[in-house]
């Protein structure tokens, strides 16, 4: 009889070839994820590069203004910033 058999394919051949497909499909889709991250890791990476840090005054500047030290604090450690020693300057 002819096209008995389907020329030798049975069901496991297309239990084979649709496993075959999802694996395809699912290193696709990981390709794809590992790209994406790299570049985006990259960019981060780039974009930190550029960044100056803040300068030690601003730093004291945003803790005074938070309030974690007080004024004399403040005018203290901005003079031995500075280096001077002798008679504290106004904030």
């Amino acid at each position: 009889m002819m096209w008995w058999g389907h020329g030798g394919w049975g069901a496991s051949a297309w239990v084979t070839m649709a496993l075959t497909m999802l694996v395809l499909w699912g290193l696709v889709a990981a390709l794809v994820v590992w790209i994406m991250r790299s570049v985006s890791s990259d960019r981060a990476t780039l974009g930190d590069a550029g960044r100056t840090p803040p300068s030690p005054d601003s730093v004291l500047a945003d803790r005074f203004a938070r309030g974690e030290i007080d004024e004399s604090e403040f005018i203290r450690r901005r003079d031995a910033l500075h280096g001077s020693r002798g008679e504290p300057r106004e904030p």
